[in-house]
This record gives structure tokens, C-alpha cells and sequence, in this order.
């Protein structure tokens, strides 16, 4: 599979015959907006530098370190931490095998019909009954309308069934009970999420957004950018003429969706949410083949390019590119880089018209109109009007967690910087403690030794002394060891990380855990609280991406799959991660408890049992496709373990009893004695077995009577 390009196809943009006609006040147009979002987002940067330094363990020349100190040991608990939530999202949305987006028909559906059905005679009796004339009955007096007019065609309800029920004899509504009945819209839901999901894996959409929630729980904040066309090579194989299978590969456009790191990412500084943006721009590093190799994109001006290239690169670092990259060959690398800004946003009419931009559409010269613009030093690489219907900015910044004034998440690391901190301080102090307590320190009084004596110690070491008291030259003494103190800081400090980020430690494998979390039921506890938190960040996820990304999906196959045109209807996306987040555990015993209370046959009839076993085979890691049939399925199978049963009591046996009696080896003992069954009231040996109840006392018979 190869791509070619990666961006959508428009057809309004700018026609610039030379490079001195290439319009420098759109470029600075650019860079300005650029300056004013890189001003706006310097505070979160620092945050985020912060966050790296502590998921890598790195101290920076901002920490101050005592005369005395000798440790600079890092507790890298904020990499632990980050991760384990890295690894429960990911598990939570993506452990089904399914991507986590569902797409359902809305509760009234418009342009399909909910349900239709075979017609019948009632449908006919019903029909006479309508109105022929859709504005009323002829001559009651009703005209038509200055203005309206009658559609030629009549609206098409059938949906996705068009093609294969246009000639049945169909007709719209519910049927009556025991009538067979389809559902147009929802036919149309599952036709078009099949596409999505298709398009989702054969793009590798789940690596991609496995990037962005990674620096989500990193630095706050992840970001997605499409989808966007992109030709993908099918590679296929013909049978040829001389019987050798020949190469014969073909293109299609299909959606696709790249992560764009949150450094590269600069959306308007007054924004939000990315809806509220009036621009975005994102930046990026490209070498010489990079830079040619936009030529292969729509609309992209050569010229310009060559221009860009000649000039030579122009890329400059930024004060944090030196602690996230940690390239020693960095310097050489931006001799050959090109700094190029892609801007998605509105312009003014006034300057789209300057350009050279078709405006005809734009009612006045005050208004605004969406764009795309690639810029490059003063070269302008590409402009065209966006190309998406409805307009709309490619984005999706999904936060961590939410901060309700600025588009920028808090992540796990800048949630526990201070502990952090605590760990590092405690444990420092600790180690340089113990360097002190676990050696002696001696008091020497020279006046009571030999002058020139080697004050090395080792094993037999002899002093000389000239005078004094035996024993008082020579003292060693022992520092006390305060590193239990230090030590239980930093146990108090790695408590105060868990409840800073919502994540126990219990979820990432501690051990020697004690208390509630000693029992399956207290375990299950303490998960199912911390699931708490954990739900809040994947219902950020669900809003800020899952759901904006499927509807934008759906849009882009309304616009450009051309196998969507029997799709109508107005669909809804539903994002499932959040449910998800339910403990597999407890979710399997709620539903072994409800399948259990579906056994009462007054009950099951209430409950859709191919549901519920769907879920049961999803809660333990189970593809349901792969275990559970469907309605129609299960009434084949059912019909068939029917009939089997029928014939296996119908089917009469070698001695000519039917086979409903039990055969030996199925439960039934053979008979070793070589006597013949008896079938009548006599015993084994002979006797006769009594019928009916036992006699009593005066009763013939009975054997207390007396004579």
C-alpha cells in the first residue's frame, strides 16, 4: 500500500505566472497569526517542558542543588503513572477488536423510512382513504400555494434497500404482528458504519490515535488531524494471457488521519475548543525531498517551490527543541530544513479578491471566507478555499482532562509535578543520609600521636602515641540514620501521586498490597473507584474526538465516496469508550446474573437474548461474530436440532422398541445375571411383587391377624 497524497482536492485557488508576483502580505498575513499563537501558548509550553523532564527524569539547571548534596538520583514515578493511564485507555477503548464508534439512525429519521413492509389488501383499504391530491381533495376548495411547487419524484424511503427492493411491493410503516418488516434507516446506519470502519483499519486509525491519547496523558493534550484524501495503492494480481499471474494495481481515494504532535500544533490563543477557532496552523520541519515532494499534492504551486528551495533552508530551532530531541546532530540538520506553516482559517474577502481568489459567492468585502494556505519564508506553496462541505478546521485537540478556559488539557505529569518533586527531595536526602550513617567519621588529637604517622585506617592499623590517656586519640563516631523519616515522606508523597492522578498504585502492578485490597471483593472495590476517574478522561475522549471524528467521517463520505449514494438518512455517531470502562470482571457476573433471571419463561420474552449473549462473549474477550448467531441463524439451528431430536425418538431400535427407552451405556445398567427382563409383577426370583397399598390390621392379609 502506498499513498501519494494527503490532502483534499479543491478546485478554487491561485493562479501566480512568476515568483515576484507572489503575494507577501498573504505570507505575513500568515507568520503574524503564527507570532500571536506561539505569544498565546508560552505558559503551557513551560508546563509541557516540565512534564517531559519528569516522565524522562531529567533535571534542569532550574533545580538548585545544597553545597552538601551528593545524590541526584530521579524517582521516575511520573513515567510509571503515565503510562499505566496510556495503557488502561488504550486497553479500555481498543481491547474489543472494534473500533469504539457506532453509527445509529436518530429517533425520527428524515429522508427514510423507520420501518416498511410487505403491502397488503389493508394497505390498499387504507390508501383509498388518503388524499390523492397531496395539497387536499379535488374541489374542496383548496388552491395551490404562489411559490410552492410538487416534487416530479416521489421521496425514496427505502434507503440502503433501494437497489435490491425498488420493484417489491413495499410500502412505508409498521406491520401488523407476525408480518415480516424491515428498517430502512437502520439498514442505512449499519451500511454506512461498516465503511467507517473499514476506512478507519485499513488506515491504521488505531495507531494513530493511540499517538495522540499517549501525549494526551503526557502533556494534556492530543491532537488529530483529518480525515483527509489520500490515493492508496490496491495491489492485484490477473490471470494473463500466457497463464502467468501479471501485476496490474489500481488507486482509490480513501479517508485518512495523521497525529500531529501538540508542539507543532498552534491554534488561536482566544479559543476554547477548536470550534470556537478562527485559525490553526500547524508547523512543519520538512528537508528538500519532503519540499518536492508536495508537488504531488493538489493545487500546489512549482514555482513557488522551486523559488522556496533556491533561496535555501530557513528553519530555525525553538528554545525547546534542545531538551526534547537530544540531537547532537541537530545543528546540521537544520542547515537543510524548511520551516513551512500550514494555515487552516478565514481570510477577508478584501485580500482573498487581492489574491486572486473567486469571491463571487461572498456578499460584501467585510466578510470572511475559509481557506487553506501552505507559506514558506515569503513564498505562498498553496491557497485554496477548504475544500470540506460544510466548512469546517480538520482538528481534533482532545484533552486529558478538561480546563474549561483554555483548548489545552492537564495531563497525569503536571498533575503530580509537586509529588514528584517531594520523591525526588525525600529520596536525595535519604541516600546522602545513609552516605553519612554507614561510615564512621573519626576525631583525631594529633598532640597525642607520633608526629608524620599515615592516617590511613584498614585492618591492624597501629597509632604511636606519645602521651595522654589510653584510648582518647583516636574516636570514631556515627552519624544517626534519619532515612526511615525520608523514606516514609516519600511513601506519604507516592500516596499523594495516586490520589493527584486518579491512578493506584494497585493498577500498575504494586505489590505487597494490604488492607481492602487483600480480597477479590475489596479489590474489585478499589478498581471500581478508581475506574471513576478514568471515566471522566475517556468520556473526554469520546466527545472530543470518537465523536467529532465519526461524524467527520460520515461527512467526508457523503462528499467524496460515490458508493455512498443509496446512504440516507440523518445518522447519528455514538461513541463507546465509556462503555468500556466497566470492569470486565464485574460486567461478566452482571450479565451471567441476568441470563440466569432470562431462564424464567415468563421473563425472556422481555430480554433480547442475541444481545445479551453479544455482550457476554465481548466482556470475556470474545469476537460475538465468531460465537453468536444472529436471529435468522438461530432459527435455522434451532429448526435443525428440531428435526434431529424427532428423528432420533421416530427411529426404532434393532430389537424393534423405539429408541425412547434408554439404551445400555447411556445411563441404563445391562443386565449380567443371563436371566430374561422381566416386564410383568414378579421379582427376580420368582416371587410375585404386590400392587397397589399395603393391607392393615383386619384386613385379609395382613399378617398380625390373628387366626
Amino acid at each position: 500500500m502506498e499513498d501519494r497524497f494527503l490532502e483534499p482536492a479543491s478546485d478554487e485557488q491561485i493562479d501566480v505566472a512568476s515568483p515576484e508576483d507572489q503575494m507577501p502580505y498573504l505570507a505575513e498575513h500568515v507568520r503574524k497569526k503564527f507570532e500571536d499563537s506561539e505569544n498565546g501558548r508560552y505558559a503551557y509550553e513551560q508546563r509541557w517542558l516540565q512534564a517531559y523532564k519528569n516522565f524522562r527524569g531529567i533535571y534542569d539547571s532550574t533545580t538548585q542543588y545544597r553545597d552538601s548534596e551528593r545524590s541526584k538520583v530521579f524517582i521516575k514515578i511520573t513515567k510509571t503513572k503515565v503510562l499505566a493511564a496510556y495503557g488502561q485507555i488504550v486497553d479500555i477503548l481498543f481491547a474489543n477488536k472494534k473500533f469504539p464508534i457506532v453509527v445509529e439512525s436518530t429517533r425520527v429519521p428524515e429522508g427514510v423510512a423507520e420501518f416498511a413492509h410487505l403491502k397488503t389488501p389493508l394497505d390498499d383499504i387504507l390508501g383509498q382513504q388518503q388524499p390523492t391530491d397531496p395539497y387536499g381533495f379535488e374541489g374542496d376548495g383548496r388552491t395551490l400555494a404562489p411559490g410552492a411547487m410538487q416534487a416530479e419524484e416521489p421521496k425514496h424511503y427505502l434507503g440502503a434497500y433501494k437497489s435490491s427492493m425498488e420493484n417489491a411491493p413495499v410500502v412505508e410503516g409498521r406491520a401488523l404482528a407476525g408480518e415480516p418488516q424491515i428498517s430502512p434507516a437502520q439498514k442505512s446506519a449499519l451500511e454506512c458504519e461498516k465503511v467507517i470502519h473499514d476506512q478507519l483499519i485499513d488506515t491504521n486509525a488505531v495507531t494513530v490515535i493511540r499517538k495522540s491519547i499517549f501525549e494526551a496523558a503526557l502533556l494534556g493534550t492530543g491532537i488529530i488531524k483529518g480525515p483527509m484524501n489520500m490515493y492508496k495503492r490496491i495491489h492485484k494480481w490477473e490471470a494473463g494471457e500466457n497463464g502467468e499471474r501479471e501485476y496490474s494495481p489500481y488507486e482509490k481515494i480513501v479517508p485518512r488521519i495523521e497525529h500531529v504532535s501538540a508542539w507543532d500544533f498552534y491554534p488561536d490563543p482566544a479559543a476554547t475548543d477548536i470550534e470556537d477557532c478562527e485559525y490553526v496552523i500547524q508547523r512543519h520541519r520538512m528537508n528538500r525531498q519532503q519540499l518536492r515532494g508536495l508537488l504531488l499534492m493538489p493545487h500546489f504551486r512549482s514555482e513557488a517551490i522551486e523559488a522556496t528551495i533556491s533561496s535555501g533552508p530557513n528553519y530555525q530551532d525553538k528554545y525547546f527543541e534542545d531538551t526534547i530531541r537530544e540531537d547532537e546532530t541537530e545543528a546540521y540538520y537544520n542547515e537543510t530544513r524548511f520551516e513551512v506553516l500550514e494555515y487552516w482559517g478565514v481570510i477577508d474577502a478584501k485580500m482573498a479578491e487581492s489574491v486572486g481568489m473567486d469571491t463571487d459567492s461572498i456578499p460584501d468585502e467585510f466578510s470572511q471566507m475559509q481557506v487553506n494556505v501552505w507559506v514558506c519564508g515569503d513564498n505562498v506553496l498553496r491557497c485554496v478555499i477548504n475544500p470540506f462541505t460544510p466548512s469546517r478546521i480538520p482538528f481534533f485537540a482532545m484533552p486529558y482532562e478538561i480546563n474549561p478556559y483554555q483548548i489545552w488539557g492537564v495531563g497525569v505529569a503536571e498533575n503530580m509535578e509537586d509529588a514528584q518533586m517531594l520523591m525526588n527531595g525525600h529520596v536525595r536526602m535519604a541516600i546522602d543520609n545513609l552516605a553519612l550513617a554507614g561510615n564512621l567519621v573519626f576525631d583525631v588529637d594529633e598532640a597525642s600521636l607520633v608526629p608524620g604517622q599515615n592516617m590511613d585506617i584498614f585492618p591492624g592499623k597501629i597509632f604511636r602515641r606519645q602521651s595522654g590517656v589510653t584510648g582518647t586519640a583516636i574516636n570514631g563516631l556515627k552519624f544517626p540514620n534519619t532515612a526511615g523519616e525520608n523514606i516514609q515522606m516519600y511513601q506519604i508523597s507516592r500516596q499523594l501521586a495516586d490520589e493527584e492522578t486518579g491512578l493506584p498504585s494497585i493498577m500498575h502492578g504494586q505489590t505487597g498490597v494490604s488492607g481492602t485490597g487483600r480480597t477479590a471483593a475489596g479489590l474489585s472495590m478499589l478498581m471500581g473507584g478508581a475506574s471513576l476517574s478514568m471515566k471522566t478522561v475517556v468520556k473526554n475522549i469520546d466527545d472530543h474526538l470518537l465523536k467529532p471524528l465519526g461524524e467527520a467521517y460520515y461527512q467526508w463520505n457523503m462528499q467524496f465516496n460515490e458508493d455512498m449514494d443509496h446512504i440516507t438518512g440523518d445518522l447519528e455517531i455514538k461513541p463507546r469508550g465509556v462503555a468500556a470502562v466497566m470492569q470486565k470482571e464485574v460486567r461478566s457476573q452482571r450479565l451471567i446474573g441476568l441470563l440466569q433471571t432470562v431462564a424464567n419463561p415468563m421473563l425472556a420474552p422481555f430480554i433480547k437474548i442475541p444481545n445479551l449473549m453479544r455482550e457476554l462473549a465481548i466482556s470475556q474477550d470474545i469476537d460475538p461474530d465468531s460465537l453468536v448467531n444472529d436471529v435468522n441463524e438461530a432459527q435455522i439451528y434451532a429448526q435443525m436440532l428440531q428435526g434431529m431430536m424427532q428423528n432420533a425418538q421416530q427411529r426404532p431400535s434393532e430389537n424393534g422398541s423405539p429408541t425412547g427407552e434408554q439404551p445400555e451405556g447411556m445411563g441404563r445398567s445391562p443386565d449380567i445375571s443371563g436371566q430374561p427382563q422381566r416386564v410383568d409383577d414378579q421379582s427376580p426370583d420368582g416371587g410375585t411383587v404386590g400392587v397397589g397399598t399395603a393391607p392393615v390390621a383386619g384386613e385379609a392379609g395382613f399378617t398380625g391377624n390373628t387366626s
